[in-house]
């Protein structure tokens, strides 16, 4: 029987590319696989029938695409309704979305920045807190990377610690997002990591991601997901187990997707600087304050 997610779990994300490797059985280096889930929900066959296996044998955790948790259109209702029963169907505890906005009346396919404003904090927890409702479970906001702000009366620390207090949901933290956007808006990394951990409590810190990235030839980091992660990356990951605390941890590859085995040495990897983690005493509530600027 299939053990839930735990703190030092590491995983990848599940591809329809990967199934005919994972035939001859799962990897033990993966605790746990990554699905979006609007890319399953509806689909029978072998597919589906390979994706009931999996669910069986080991957990899942769901990762949306298209909620568009802070777009001007109103919710998916029927998205909803589809991904409560899809997430009991396959008992998966941990869903998450993006903080960012993906749909205007029509799918946009992109992560689309959302202004850093008090109004916005108010208006992306309210939608929040319908999806939960909904759901009947709650739900994790990724921090997303992002190349401009529509309007920035906050910085994108109060912005993202705002919306999650006032939510009452947890935070999917990525830590390659979190290196794209210190390179790209010109702040020391580790200082976001240290400050977050000072606004929110850690129980409500709910996993990590790491992933590969582009860089353009002026310098501009492109969250691509479709490279190796970087050492600098990778160190960013260990000081965020010794300041925070240990996670599950997901290794995001969605494109140039390797053969298997590369990505076990990745998510290996994880599992290596885990190990070398010197945790923090606490990893329970911290009393944090809100600011504005």
């Amino acid at each position: 029987m299939k053990q839930p997610v735990k703190q030092g779990d590491a995983g990848t994300g599940l591809r329809r590319s990967m199934l005919p490797e994972l035939q001859h059985g799962i990897p033990e280096a993966f605790d746990f696989f990554e699905i979006a889930p609007e890319n399953w929900i509806g689909v029978g066959g072998k597919p589906g029938r390979q994706l009931r296996e999996i669910s069986a044998e080991i957990p899942l955790i769901a990762h949306g695409l298209s909620l568009s948790i802070g777009g001007p259109a109103p919710l998916d209702i029927r998205l909803l309704q589809d991904l409560r029963q899809f997430l009991d169907e396959h008992q998966i505890a941990v869903y998450s979305e993006h903080l960012s906005f993906t749909n205007d009346g029509g799918q946009l396919y992109d992560l689309l920045p959302m202004p850093f404003t008090e109004e916005a904090v108010h208006y992306t927890a309210s939608r929040v807190r319908e999806v939960q409702d909904r759901l009947e479970r709650k739900i994790a906001l990724e921090n997303v990377s992002y190349y401009l702000t529509p309007a920035e009366q906050l910085s994108e620390l109060e912005f993202v610690s705002a919306v999650i207090e006032e939510a009452g949901c947890d935070l999917l933290l990525d830590v390659n997002n979190v290196y794209v956007n210190s390179v790209n808006h010109d702040y020391d990394p580790r200082a976001y990591i240290a400050q977050l951990a000072s606004r929110i409590s850690s129980d409500k810190i709910s996993y990590y991601h790491v992933a590969g990235h582009y860089v353009e030839a002026d310098g501009l980091i492109i969250d691509t997901h479709g490279a190796d992660v970087i050492d600098p990356v990778w160190s960013l990951l260990g000081y965020t187990y010794e300041t925070i605390g240990l996670r599950p941890t997901l290794l995001e590859r969605d494109f140039n997707i390797p053969a298997l085995e590369e990505l076990v040495a990745e998510v290996q990897m994880i599992r290596e600087i885990q190990s070398r983690a010197q945790l923090p005493e606490r990893t329970g509530k911290r009393e944090h304050a809100r600011t504005t600027t």
